[in-house]
Formats: C-alpha cells, sequence, structure tokens
C-alpha cells in the first residue's frame, strides 16, 4: 500500500447510538454507500485521517518516480527508455491527482510537500530500496505496482468521493506498469544468457519481502483498521489484501520460472490459498523510521528537484497570469 499505518485519531469504532446526530447522519450515509463530498458534513477525525492518508498516497507516487528516473539514461533500448520516461510522466500524474484530491478537505499542498522534506511526513516504505540491475525495473513494475493494484482498486470505492475518482484514473494506468514490468522480466527470463536470467531471480529475492511489507502491518498490529474501514476509507484488512496479493502473484512467478525466497510458501488446499512464512517487521519498522537502505538518498533527491525546480513553477505561474489578463483586456 502506498500509505501506511494512518493514523485515525481513534482506537475504537463508536456504534450509532453513541454519536450525536450529525455523526449519526454521517456514519448512514456511508453504511449506504453514498460517497461523502467537500461540502458535505464530516467528523475532524474523518478529515484528518483523509488528509494523512491522500498526501501519503500522493507524496508515494512522487517518490515513487525515483527509481525509474535512475534508469532512464541506462536502460537498453529506446523502446525501454520512452517506457521509463512514460511510466515517470504518469506518476507526476497520479500524485497530482491525489494533491489536488486532498486539497478539497482544506490541506494546504505546500504545507505537506515540507512535511514530507523534513520527515514529518511518511511515503510508502517500499520506495527505499535500491534498483541495482535493470531486472529490478521490472521486478518494481511487476512486484510494486502489483501490489499497489491490489490495494488501489478497492480504493475506487473509498467513501471519500475526490479520493474515489482519483483511484479510479490511477487504477488505468497502474495496471499498464504492472504488465510493463512483468513484460521486462519475461523477456529476459525468455531470450536473455544465464547471467540475466539470474539477475531476475536476484530482482525478486530483494523485493518479495518489501512488496508483502508494502501492505502494512499485520491486521493484529493495525489498531487503526477498525475505524478505517468503518468509514470506509478502507476497504479491506491488511492481511486480506497481502493475501490476495499472493494468490494472484505466483502464478504469474511459476510462468517466468523462478523462485521467491520463502521456504514455507505452499498452497493450502483447505483454505484456498497459499500459506507462507512470517514477515520480518522489524526491517519495516526500521525502514519508516528513516533508517532504510535509501531513505536519506531519495528524501534528499526529492528535496533537491523541489528547489531546482523553483524557477519552472514560478515561470508556469507568471505565464498564467500573463495569459489571463490578455484574455481580460480581449
Amino acid at each position: 500500500m502506498y500509505a501506511q499505518q494512518v493514523e485515525t485519531g481513534t482506537k475504537t469504532v463508536r456504534s450509532l447510538d453513541e454519536m450525536g446526530a450529525e455523526e449519526r447522519a454521517f456514519q448512514e450515509k456511508i453504511d449506504a454507500e453514498i460517497k461523502i463530498e467537500a461540502k458535505n458534513w464530516m467528523p475532524d477525525n474523518y478529515r484528518k485521517t483523509l488528509i494523512r492518508q491522500i498526501s501519503q498516497h500522493a507524496h508515494s507516487e512522487i517518490v515513487g518516480m525515483l527509481p525509474e528516473g535512475n534508469w532512464v539514461t541506462r536502460a537498453p533500448t529506446l523502446k525501454r527508455k520512452l517506457q521509463l520516461m512514460a511510466k515517470i510522466q504518469d506518476e507526476a500524474g497520479h500524485g497530482l491527482y491525489l494533491y489536488s484530491a486532498m486539497e478539497t478537505l482544506g490541506a494546504d499542498r505546500d504545507e505537506e510537500i515540507e512535511k514530507l522534506h523534513s520527515g514529518r511526513a511518511k511515503y510508502s516504505s517500499i520506495f527505499n530500496y535500491p534498483t541495482l540491475n535493470w531486472a529490478d525495473m521490472g521486478a518494481v513494475g511487476w512486484l510494486v505496482d502489483g501490489a499497489a493494484i491490489v490495494n488501489q482498486v478497492p480504493l475506487q470505492r473509498t467513501s471519500y468521493g475526490p479520493y474515489s475518482r482519483a483511484m479510479i484514473r490511477v487504477c488505468k494506468e497502474e495496471s499498464f506498469h504492472q504488465r510493463q514490468g512483468y513484460e521486462i522480466l519475461l523477456h529476459m527470463m525468455r531470450h536473455g544468457n544465464q547471467a540475466q536470467k539470474d539477475m531476475v531471480q536476484d530482482a525478486i529475492n530483494r523485493l518479495w519481502w518489501p512488496s508483502l511489507m508494502m501492505f502494512g502491518p499485520s491486521d493484529a498490529d493495525s489498531p487503526n483498521s477498525a475505524q478505517s474501514m468503518a468509514w470506509k476509507i478502507k476497504r479491506h484488512t491488511n492481511d486480506e489484501l497481502r493475501q490476495r496479493f499472493i494468490d494472484q502473484t505466483i502464478p504469474q512467478l511459476e510462468l517466468l520460472g523462478c523462485t521467491v525466497p520463502d521456504p514455507d510458501l505452499k498452497w493450502n488446499e483447505e483454505r484456498g490459498h497459499y500459506d507462507f512464512g512470517e514477515i520480518q517487521w522489524e526491517e519495516f519498522y526500521e525502514v519508516l523510521k528513516g533508517n532504510g537502505p535509501c531513505n536519506r538518498e531519495r528524501l534528499e533527491t526529492r528535496r533537491n528537484a523541489t528547489q531546482e525546480g523553483a524557477w519552472v513553477r514560478k515561470a508556469a505561474v507568471a505565464h498564467a497570469n500573463k495569459k489571463q489578463k490578455q484574455q481580460a483586456a480581449a
């Protein structure tokens, strides 16, 4: 998930009888699957939770461009360079959709970005891992975007209208990124030499567990999930989404002819799902604290890009103002 450990401001879900008239009407609207819009009344904690989740999601889309950006000039063919550039452009657009949805809640985009740059706001843990070779670009597209899709498809039905509509646009492009990443790996496995096939397996070995961590802590350690699901911001628990991702991914893995670094992975006929090994949550929490392999590097790159691009933003505003004056004078 591109938003992890989102604080809801409450650890217990209240019944309708415990709510005031306004809050009860709000909850009944959600229970009836009626979208909440920016003009509607909403509890402060609902608004704050959405701002945290949507801003973290947007930050993740923007920081998530950096691994691909590192490989644009090193991609093996012109076709692959163009694919990476198109993906980077898509991710930038996703961030803008989400920042715009966040602003409908009264949040200030510049303030939220400043929180990111100062370390007070998070982005997805997965973007703090290095991309060491070209196979990583395929594994990021297949595993990371694949995990994102499993989470984001249900978010198309999230209770807040602007967020829901942003996710519909995002999902159309994200599924293409997953197929593109898988095609990179499939091409390397079918047409590459042994060294290239080894690169594919190595990339999967390094990114498999971090991809599973994307969905956030296990349900037992997710105290905010119950309220988020009662508000229908989230539609499924972390463990449900993680299981869905594994079940969908393993058949694709077998088609590649690769394995995952999990000796406990096996099909459970009784459950109708794959069983899998214990996730090393210590690593996840360390990455969230800022101690991942690339935390400092990615955040520094993001800050520098913002500072170095200031003149472009100023020029765009000046041009827009000039056009507005010309149109007013016409």
